[in-house]
């Protein structure tokens, strides 16, 4: 096959991680910033990084000879995206600095090359308004830190075609991550649950009803606990679907507005369909494959449990164990 020439345009934390993991998955991939000097700065730090990945076992053991075959620092945007067919554009959260390397970028790049944003914030149509040609844009937004969050957001607008997000499938499937696919609205989907968590999580320490650190042991020692292995939907039809419809009319009896039944929710208990139980939920996990699910849930979690034996407690952990055991 032919190896895939791709440029990532701005070179900091998230897009040197970026250009980490497309080089590692085997594309040819220039590395641009504001000069070709803070670009072979961000490319020697990558090495460095690279090789000390390698020897706590992050990295695999030839991740420094793979980063110098398919690594480069280019001189300029223009001629990192010269002949790229792929480029992800990471530079800073706003708007003008976006728009103005978006132009560069369109300018400067091949007709077809698919161009992809990490934006985290901004909404996919309002980038694709600097971009010309704009059905080869979207959204690609790879998680902090790049090289080992697996899962990323493909993020089309209204015109980005279908050819486009296929690319981008491809482009994730290279780093060796999971792409999700979403539509382009405010937040997308990874930040609008995000910081609904965290607003609940800020109300609860507001109104003095825990504290921060026991918010925290709370989400990482229970329904956060679960997470690595299902999502919400899974973890809502195996818990039942009558079960939620039941939680949230208590929770309705203090806050009436925050947890309002979703529809999507009640319909589904209205026509019967309440999870794991019935055979059929939000996913449609047939009764006869339920065993298997509780067994693997099992053993998860039982493994779950011995990963963070073996790898101790947290910095965070152990600093609000000496905080609360300086307060006592």
């Amino acid at each position: 096959m032919t190896q895939r020439t791709v440029a990532v345009v701005g070179s900091g934390y998230m897009g040197g991680g970026i250009a980490q993991v497309l080089a590692l998955g085997g594309a040819r991939v220039a590395l641009a910033d504001v000069s070709q000097e803070v670009a072979e700065k961000n490319l020697q730090r990558l090495l460095t990084e690279a090789a000390q990945f390698t020897a706590d076992n992050l990295f695999p053991a030839d991740a420094v000879e793979r980063l110098q075959a398919n690594l480069w620092a280019a001189p300029s945007i223009e001629e990192a995206v010269a002949e790229a067919s792929y480029i992800e554009e990471a530079v800073p959260e706003v708007l003008d600095i976006k728009h103005s390397t978006l132009r560069r970028i369109s300018a400067a790049a091949p007709e077809d090359a698919v161009i992809g944003s990490n934006t985290s914030t901004i909404l996919i149509a309002t980038l694709a308004e600097a971009v010309t040609n704009p059905g080869r844009f979207l959204g690609v937004h790879f998680s902090n830190p790049a090289p080992f969050i697996p899962g990323v957001e493909v993020i089309p607008h209204a015109g980005t075609t279908p050819e486009t997000v296929e690319t981008a499938r491809d482009i994730v499937a290279l780093t060796g991550k999971q792409a999700a696919v979403v539509k382009d609205v405010t937040g997308f989907v990874l930040n609008r649950l995000q910081y609904a968590l965290f607003h609940e999580a800020a109300q609860v320490v507001e109104q003095g009803i825990a504290s921060a650190e026991d918010v925290d042991t709370l989400v990482r020692t229970t329904f956060g606990f679960r997470l690595p292995f299902f999502g919400p939907f899974a973890i809502a039809d195996m818990a039942g679907l009558d079960v939620y419809s039941f939680c949230y009319a208590s929770l309705q009896t203090s806050f009436p507005e925050r947890f309002a039944t979703p529809k999507i929710l009640q319909d589904l208990v209205d026509a019967g369909k309440l999870g794991t139980k019935s055979g059929a939920g939000f996913l449609e996990i047939p009764a006869e494959r339920t065993q298997d699910l509780v067994a693997y849930r099992n053993r998860a979690y039982v493994a779950m449990s011995g990963l963070l034996k073996e790898l101790g407690p947290s910095p965070a952990e152990e600093t609000a164990d000496q905080d609360g055991a300086a307060s006592a």
